[in-house]
């Protein structure tokens, strides 16, 4: 105890500890971090609703040109403020097929350059403004009816937010001016490898980069770090936000989880460029002038914009690393979606996309079922038929994934369109899982009935039930491209092969009867077998037509 109280006397000089108020100062910088979160979360809420559905057009139309998708990136998350609804946006536009992975990387590398507007913003001197943005868009949100202009009052207070924050967390600190301790630690983060951990472990922890960024440059105009440590520090918090969404993209699609990987590798890649050229960086902003605030929201932003111009001629390679270093895979055990994503349930444009990725999953599936049941059901084992009750068993499972989605879906905001495809969505994806049970509950039943009664169909009769079931596969081959493709020549094809799989019924029907008195073995339990066959693949035939007609106009679909 008296060597600890010796160390502490000596490392600590008691007229400084003495003058600071270690309570005060660890509350507000923690209160005044906690506003600058609260304002940021505020601000980018309100600018997703506000820009939302723009920035998906803006994105669906960017899917060739490089440079075209680096600038939309960065536009789109300098408005929005969030590089990850940026990712996640894209993520939902690869996976409903809009664009390539390859296609999303230069929006990826813009998203980077759009975040260091934040820095731009809050390396102003504009503290003095907090509290009057602040009231201003309080009065907004209260005064304003439409919900657009309310969520632009709100992203207004999120900004007076930051900005308090900001305030508090530097009047915290100014006592620390003046406290050798801490100017010597913040001395070792001149060495741009400290620095660079110190800020991608400090972004770790608050879960933001913007937060770092903004406690930097509070440090800097407190006159508390260097340029150089300034700089290093937001280098690491790009290293740092890169890791975090790289963990909140475990157990996401595939699709995420590389988003996730490419963002992180542009980030370290970039930072082991720039580490041995901190001191020449900050020299050079140092060189463009504004103050140390400044200096490091410019060197911010020529570090991601560089890595940009860098890497931009490369993205087709590094697609094809991510690709192999994140290779599709289908989950083992339990059946697990593939496209469905519950984080883009607040852009239901996106989600509607999705869900209709993962109803042509489900749908692919009850395919394989229709082309496999009818050999099961006339001559399969055992096994074959079991084969059949496994794969209603996935379809069973996506089917509940699917609905559910499309359940939190309907709880968000939609437009007419939006509902209408929501309720297709629905008919389309219980239609599917209803030819599944009659497969599995029926067909299936039937095959396990003629294999314990020793049933054999003659060859007269499979060519008849044969030719019905080509009938209705080819129905639901067609159903298909009219609810993935919204088809309507595709789903009036199905609705005219009514009439003709009416006419192979009755064909079928009359075969029937005169088989029923031929003189062989079994001869009504066989008669009974192959019309119980026929009906279940009629069930199917309408559950197909059921699937087509959603993509046929709601006052047309009566008539189908």
């Amino acid at each position: 105890m008296t060597n600890l109280m010796i160390f502490v006397t000596e490392a600590v000089p008691i007229e400084v500890t003495d003058s600071i108020d270690w309570f005060l100062l660890v509350t507000g910088l923690l209160g005044g971090l906690a506003l600058f979160l609260i304002g940021m979360d505020r601000m980018t809420e309100a600018l997703r609703l506000v820009v939302g559905d723009k920035a998906r057009g803006l994105l669906e139309r960017v899917t060739s040109n490089r440079f075209a998708g680096l600038v939309t990136g960065a536009g789109i998350t300098a408005v929005i403020q969030s590089s990850s609804v940026t990712t996640v946006l894209l993520v939902g536009f690869i996976s409903a097929g809009l664009m390539t992975f390859v296609q999303s990387i230069p929006v990826i590398l813009g998203s980077n350059i759009g975040t260091t507007i934040t820095a731009q913003i809050i390396a102003f001197n504009v503290t003095s403004w907090a509290l009057v943005l602040v009231a201003a868009g309080f009065a907004v949100t209260s005064i304003a009816k439409r919900e657009s202009r309310k969520a632009q009052g709100t992203a207004i207070m999120g900004l007076g937010l930051v900005f308090f924050g900001m305030v508090v967390m530097g009047e915290a600190m100014s006592p620390l001016r003046s406290y050798e301790p801490f100017l010597s630690a913040m001395g070792t983060l001149d060495n741009p490898i400290l620095g660079v951990l110190a800020g991608a472990l400090l972004t770790a922890l608050v879960q933001s980069s913007s937060a770092t960024t903004g406690i930097v440059i509070v440090l800097a105009g407190q006159g508390l770090i260097t340029p150089e440590a300034g700089i290093a520090l937001v280098l690491g918090a790009n290293i740092g936000t890169s890791v975090t969404a790289l963990l909140a993209a475990i157990g996401k699609p595939r699709e995420a989880q590389r988003a996730a990987v490419a963002h992180l590798l542009f980030n370290v890649a970039g930072v082991l460029i720039w580490i041995p050229l901190v001191g020449w960086l900050a020299s050079f902003v140092g060189s463009l002038g504004g103050g140390t605030s400044r200096e490091i929201a410019n060197a911010h932003t020529l570090f991601n914009v560089v890595n940009a111009l860098i890497f931009l001629p490369f993205v087709t390679q590094f697609a094809a690393l991510v690709t192999r270093l994140v290779p599709d895979r289908e989950a083992s055990g339990t059946l697990q979606p593939k496209y469905i994503d519950a984080s883009l349930i607040r852009t239901p444009s996106v989600a509607l996309a999705k869900a209709r990725q993962e109803m042509l999953r489900m749908a692919s599936r009850v395919q394989a079922m229709i082309a496999a049941v009818l050999p099961a059901v006339l001559d399969g084992t055992i096994d074959d038929l079991a084969d059949l009750e496994a794969m209603d068993d996935e379809v069973d499972a996506l089917h509940g994934i699917i609905v559910q989605f499309l359940g939190q879906i309907g709880r968000e905001k939609l437009s007419e369109a939006g509902s209408d495809e929501l309720m297709d969505l629905f008919e389309a994806t219980n239609a599917l899982e209803a030819i599944g049970d009659v497969i599995e509950t029926n067909l299936v039943v039937l095959g396990r009935h003629r294999v314990d009664a020793s049933i054999a169909v003659s060859d007269e009769t499979r060519i008849v039930i044969t030719r019905y079931h080509e009938g209705v596969a080819e129905a639901f081959d067609r159903a298909l491209v009219a609810v993935t493709q919204k088809n309507e020549v595709a789903a009036r094809k199905v609705a005219k092969m009514k009439p003709g799989m009416m006419k192979l019924e009755r064909e079928a029907n009359l075969h029937q009867v005169e088989r029923l008195v031929a003189d062989e073995p079994n001869r009504v339990a066989t008669y009974r077998f192959e019309m119980d066959v026929i009906a279940n693949l009629k069930r199917v035939f309408f559950f197909s037509r059921r699937i087509a007609r959603v993509a046929i106009p709601e006052e047309e679909q009566a008539d189908i």
